[in-house]
């Protein structure tokens, strides 16, 4: 098992954002916008960006977007050296795969296409990897023997939940499983939602909740414990979520304290929203953290 490489499982999606926007749509009304860019997304890839940016060899499970929007993706997969021998493109005739992403300063709207099933067909993922972070946690649902096959390598597991109302309603069901994840990692609306339907704080031996523009608290040792974020003049939060957990994970894999993960979970975050597309911001990300750890003392 090489030690430094990590596997991302998810749906990738292409992600068509609109910046700056005055407000976000009312049904009857149009609303017009100062940005459009076109970016690989999906939690799953924006994780790995993250991992990649932070010197790890990452490697990407998932189902490339149909034509024309597979070079759009493959483009960024390639910026980020991700390797992608483990996914497929996507079956003959198959509809695109994309999220419309509307952004302005204080809030954000996602609206999406899924099309066939979230992974390929996989198989035996094999032991070269240290750590299997999923993207989504209906993707873990659909696919439960990842973390079977993930244990039996030696590797850690983790899991995003992802919006998704079937599931957020649904919390007392998703205690067993999520009690076989080593860190699983909502926002904070989805951990309310799981919270009414019944899970429970000690549901996973480690629960990293993020808080957007309060940064993120993390339930250890019977209690939370809670790290502000990095004030940061936000363009796109696309994908903020998902480069905390690049960043939250790279230092619990190294074994950071708990406190010291939040905070550069939250520094990765603030990175990538600051540019348009989860990982605009990610690319340097290795020298803005030096530079932070400098700038601290």
């Amino acid at each position: 098992m090489s030690s430094d490489a990590i596997l991302c499982a998810g749906r990738l999606y292409c992600d068509l954002v609109f910046t700056g926007a005055p407000n976000l749509p009312v049904v009857g009304t149009e609303t017009f916008c100062d940005g459009l860019s076109l970016h690989a997304g999906g939690g799953a890839f924006i994780t790995a960006a993250a991992f990649s940016a932070l010197g790890w060899q990452t490697s990407l499970l998932a189902t490339l977007p149909a034509a024309p929007f597979d070079t759009i993706v493959a483009r960024d997969i390639d910026r980020f050296q991700i390797d992608v021998s483990r996914c497929s493109s996507a079956p003959a005739g198959a509809s695109p795969q994309l999220t419309v992403a509307i952004t302005n300063n204080d809030d954000r709207a996602f609206l999406s296409h899924k099309a066939g099933p979230a992974l390929p067909n996989h198989g035996q993922l094999g032991g070269d990897f240290r750590h299997l972070h999923i993207g989504e946690l209906r993707s873990l649902v659909e696919h439960p023997d990842l973390i079977a096959q993930a244990k039996q390598a030696g590797a850690t597991v983790s899991v995003d939940c992802s919006w998704d109302n079937a599931l957020l309603d649904q919390g007392s069901a998703m205690a067993e499983l999520l009690s076989q994840v080593d860190v699983f990692l909502p926002n904070t609306l989805e951990y309310g939602r799981l919270a009414c339907s019944g899970l429970r704080d000690t549901a996973g031996p480690l629960i990293v909740v993020k808080c957007g523009a309060e940064g993120a608290r993390a339930y250890h040792g019977g209690a939370w414990i809670a790290e502000p974020a990095v004030p940061t003049a936000a363009i796109d939060t696309t994908g903020a979520g998902d480069a905390f957990n690049g960043g939250f994970l790279s230092a619990w894999l190294h074994g950071q304290p708990v406190e010291a993960c939040l905070k550069q979970g939250n520094a990765c975050g603030s990175a990538a929203v600051e540019h348009p597309g989860g990982t605009g911001g990610l690319s340097s990300l290795s020298a803005t953290l030096a530079e932070d750890r400098v700038n601290a003392g």
